[in-house]
């Protein structure tokens, strides 16, 4: 997935009421920027990091800066949890997941279980329905090692409810994490930030709930699926 309008370096100067951040231009100049991520950007949001942002002229937007990319001693993190779902799109489209290739149409944001909305839903001839819910992975504390998540997530847990609740109606159901941390070469989840959610996702995977992890390049004109990546259950 390349980048509509190429990526400008900056500076954080502090991220603030989750979606805005001051920052500073190569140029000197100072201006506000989006921050497209509700999550608590642990390790990410530090006043000084170097970061990577799109312009953008539409005259309907406010602000004229999206923040895309962080920077880190290990690589690029992806911190736009948007980039996840086209991510993945892209790749279920060019049948670049292998345990999903099986399936011939897909359908994003439909609603079910009540007032949710499933990431994916994939139908094929001859195969169950498929749910496939994405979450975008960045917390990197240690090691090589992501984490999920990286605050306190109610909604999380309840989409694992929702898609066992799915196995359950016959549906195959999947949960698929998507690490955007270039530092990560395996996952697990953060048990101490929410036990809440790992006790759910324990739940889920005992009702059937299959589990995908993946990687992503990224580099500042565009990002991509990566490779599998192992995933140790808490």
């Amino acid at each position: 997935m390349r980048f509509q309008t190429p990526l400008v370096p900056a500076t954080l100067i502090q991220r603030y009421k989750r979606f805005l951040a001051d920052i500073r231009l190569d140029d000197g100049h100072e201006v506000t920027a989006h921050c497209p991520n509700p999550g608590s950007m642990l390790g990410l949001r530090d006043a000084g990091a170097r970061i990577w942002v799109e312009p953008n002229d539409d005259p309907k937007k406010k602000l004229k800066f999206g923040w895309r990319l962080s920077e880190t001693e290990q690589g690029l993190v992806a911190v736009d949890t948007g980039l996840a779902n086209r991510i993945v799109a892209e790749a279920l489209a060019e049948g670049f997941i292998p345990e999903l290739a099986a399936y011939t149409n897909v359908r994003p944001e439909v609603r079910y279980s009540g007032n949710s909305r499933i990431d994916f839903l994939l139908t094929g001839d001859g195969l169950p329905d498929c749910y496939v819910e994405v979450k975008s992975v960045t917390l990197h504390r240690a090691g090589t090692l992501a984490e999920f998540p990286d605050s306190k997530t109610a909604r999380g847990a309840k989409h694992l409810g929702d898609l066992s609740a799915m196995v359950d109606q016959g549906h195959r159901a999947v949960m698929l994490y998507l690490v955007q941390n270039m530092a990560c070469d395996h996952m697990t989840l953060a048990v101490d930030i929410d036990p809440a959610y790992a006790a759910a996702y324990t739940a889920a995977r005992a009702s059937g709930v299959e589990t995908l992890c993946y990687d992503t390049t990224i580099s500042t004109d565009a990002t991509a699926l990566g490779k599998p990546l192992g995933f140790t259950a808490p």
